[in-house]
């Protein structure tokens, strides 16, 4: 009976978990597989090499973040605010490695030094920007209101987990409620 390979997104998912934690130099074939207890050899199988790995887990990210979340959003259908209210709760409660904060924060960290990385964030973002204009735009009329909201809701994706200030007399979750509220009006 043949050995059970260990499936290739498992590979993929470990890979961006040690991204998150230590940037692209922490992707370590044989780190990984100490991580998922197995030998290196498996990786192989799918991968020819480490920068074979780094670019399907970009592409990995890049589909999670917009195509996945997208199409996971528009399956129930309903009204832009509808859908842009389940887009929120979504991206709040994401657990996914693929859609983690600090896999988003370590990308934009190493497109800082990487131009084909930066590439793959500029289209991420820019398809993202253009779902949230296509859900603002069938409500607001105004161009300068679509974008501003687009840019609100965009940086307070990117941003809220690294502001440490208090929210004053309110939870911080009363506050993106109050948040969510102005920009759905």
């Amino acid at each position: 009976m043949g050995a059970i390979r260990t499936p290739r997104d498992k590979w993929i998912e470990e890979g961006l978990r040690a991204l998150a934690a230590g940037g692209p130099e922490a992707v370590r074939v044989e780190v990984l597989a100490q991580r998922l207890g197995v030998s290196k050899g498996g990786f192989y199988g799918y991968f020819r090499n480490r920068a074979a790995l780094l670019a399907e887990m970009l592409d990995t990210w890049e589909r999670g973040v917009t195509e996945d979340v997208i199409e996971r959003i528009e399956r129930d259908g309903g009204d832009a605010r509808e859908r842009l209210v389940r887009l929120f709760d979504y991206v709040g409660s994401a657990t996914s490695p693929v859609t983690a904060a600090g896999v988003e924060l370590a990308i934009r960290e190493w497109a800082r030094r990487d131009e084909s990385v930066a590439a793959c964030l500029r289209r991420a973002d820019n398809r993202r920007m253009d779902y949230l204009r296509q859900l603002y735009g069938a409500f607001c009329r105004d161009t300068d209101d679509v974008e501003a909201r687009c840019l609100i809701t965009f940086s307070l994706r990117i941003g809220d987990h690294l502001i440490a200030a208090d929210n004053g007399p309110r939870s911080r979750a009363e506050v993106l409620r109050a948040v969510r509220n102005r920009l759905l009006d």
